[in-house]
Formats: C-alpha cells, structure tokens, sequence
C-alpha cells in the first residue's frame, strides 16, 4: 500500500470488522497481527450471537440490540463483498424454565421485550413439544426468542480477512510499522498495556474452553441450559460452550471440557455418541465494566482502543465497527459513556 490511513492492532473479531467498516468507506486500511488472525479469543467455536435479558434496560442493552439486529444485513455484506459464508443464520433460541416462578418472570420479559425490542424480534413462552431438539424443562416450558443468531467464528474471521483485502486493505501477520490513526484491538495484552498507561487495573482474562461434536442439525435453535450454550452450525456441528475460568494453570483445553459435554448431553441426550471433532481454549478480554471499551486512547494522540468482547464480541461487533469507523473517520462519537475508556 502507498499510504495508510488507518493502523488496526489485532486480527479478532473486532479489528477486522473495523477494518472492514472502514474499507468499506474508502479509508486506506492495514490490520497487524503478529500471531495470527483469530490466534486469541475470537478463534473459538461457539459463535453464540444472543441477547441480554429484556428488562433493567440500560445503554449497553440498547446497543446490543442494535448491532443483533443490524447483524443479517451486515454480515451479508462481509460475504457479498469476499465471496466467503460466515455461518450467520438468526435462527433463534431455546431456554429451559425450572419452575412456575420462572415461568411467571418469563412471560413477564415477553411483555418488556415487545416494547425494548421494538417489535423486531419476540420473547416468548411455549410448551415443551418432546422433539429430539429441544432442551429438558422441569415447568413443561420453554423460553422461545427469536433474536438470537449464531455464527462460525474462524469461517467469519475469514471471510472478514478476504473482504478487508478485497476493499484494497492489507492484513499482515507479522509485525509492521504504524501508519494514520492506529486503533488497538488486541485483547488481554491490550488490556494489560492500557492498564499500565493509565496506571489503574481495567480489565483482565478469563479463560474459557469450548468443543465441537459432529451432529448434523443446520437448521436448529440454539440452546441455553443452565449456562452451557449449545449452538448448531451451518457445517454439520454443533458448538458446546464454554467455561468461565478467572484462575487456571495453563491456557490449553483439560478436564474441565469433559464437564461440559456430560452437561451437554444431559440437557440434549440427542448428543449422545456424537464424536468430538474440535477442542478450544483461550483467554477471553474482560474489561472492569463488562462492557467493550471504546474511544480515544487518553494522552496518545491519533491512538484509539477497541477492547473488551469478553463473550459478546461477535454480537457486538457489526455496532462497534460502524461507531469506531464514525469515530476515527468522520469524527463523530456516539459511543456510550459507559463503554468510553475513562468510565474505566
């Protein structure tokens, strides 16, 4: 490339959308990984793309929704422009109710989300029907959304990559000089390297690990029981997922994955005898507010940070990528103040 006119550190989820929401607006792009695209927590398996609970609404609720909803029409554009399927399906969501309370709380968000939702997506409660895809429930009942949507992380990663390139973009793995803005989308390291230049703990690492099982349900709900996702994908598996770790020995996949799949068959015995096909560990960004953290990077000029998926990076991403891109493009700042790096 003659000239940059962006700088993005990270090839995850969220420096690559960037890269691509800024491609797309004709801005001169460059992504630097020096490990490799997808090499931290976006190269997992889950791809589970699902929303917060619609009730206490508050702003990172709000912008949730609104990049699930923008996500069909986003990611078509990524596959339209590399040519490559991301695995995007918005098939919706199954989730077990335990008892008559839980029933009664259910139906009660059904009511919230027809106005938080915006008529766009429905919370419902249903009975158990006794199909084979379908999740065990003590009440007889199932939440039912149709919000959710689930994703191929590594296939979307790549198709991410060929748009960025295809746009005139460079992607280079390796390292490489800073040119134009730079926006840091790197991850745990990010978060350390931040922490250490505003001289206050931000954020810190969860590890989470996570397995495939070859079991062909393409066009199934995802599934939530008891905190285990369950997501069927468009290539013939279906993702288990994941652990939440704050203290671990070693980054790699252990026991702790045995745990989920005996989860994961009891609340769909369908599993039973699927053989594992894919086993992934990694160490998820968590910043101090739960929330991604967006904006200037304060005391570098022309430095600006993307950070903090934790789980819902690929849910959040097509809505980052677009206000990072008005950002740093155009000058215009919507991001939330809760997400800003000095509510840190």
């Amino acid at each position: 490339m003659a000239s940059v006119d962006v700088t993005i550190r990270g090839g995850g989820i969220f420096g690559l959308s960037i890269a691509h929401a800024c491609g797309r607006r004709g801005a001169r792009v460059r992504v630097i990984d020096t490990k490799g695209i997808g090499a931290g927590s976006s190269g997992g398996l889950v791809g589970a793309l699902s929303p917060h609970v619609p009730e206490a609404w508050n702003p990172k609720k709000a912008f949730q929704l609104e990049s699930l909803l923008m996500a069909g029409g986003w990611w078509a554009t990524v596959e339209a422009v590399s040519g490559l399927g991301a695995g995007y399906g918005r098939l919706g969501r199954l989730q077990p109710l335990e008892d008559a309370r839980a029933v009664e709380i259910a139906r009660q968000r059904g009511e919230t989300a027809l106005n938080l939702w915006q008529g766009a997506a429905d919370w419902q409660v249903v009975p158990v029907t006794g199909a084979d895809w379908e999740p065990a429930s003590p009440s007889g009942w199932l939440v039912r959304d149709t919000l959710s949507a689930r994703i191929l992380p590594r296939q979307a990663l790549l198709a991410l990559v060929k748009a960025v390139r295809a746009q005139g973009g460079a992607v280079v793995i390796g390292e490489a000089e800073d040119a134009g803005a730079v926006i840091h989308a790197t991850g745990t390291a990010g978060l350390a390297e931040l922490s250490v230049s505003l001289g206050r703990q931000v954020g810190s690492g969860v590890k989470g690990q996570a397995l495939s099982l070859k079991s062909d349900m393409p066009q199934g709900p995802q599934l939530f029981v008891d905190g285990l996702h369950i997501v069927p994908h468009a290539d013939g598996t279906v993702a288990v997922g994941s652990t939440s770790e704050s203290v671990w020995q070693h980054e790699a996949t252990d026991a702790a994955l045995e745990g989920l799949l005996a989860r994961a068959i009891a609340a769909v015995p369908a599993l039973a005898g699927a053989p594992v096909v894919d086993r992934w560990a990694g160490v998820r960004p968590r910043a101090s507010s739960r929330a991604p953290v967006m904006g200037a990077w304060p005391g570098r000029a022309g430095h600006f940070v993307a950070n903090g998926g934790f789980k819902i990076g690929f849910g959040m991403a097509p809505k980052v990528a677009e206000v990072m891109a008005d950002l740093v493009l155009e000058g215009r700042d919507s991001v939330p103040d809760g997400f800003r790096v000095e509510a840190l």
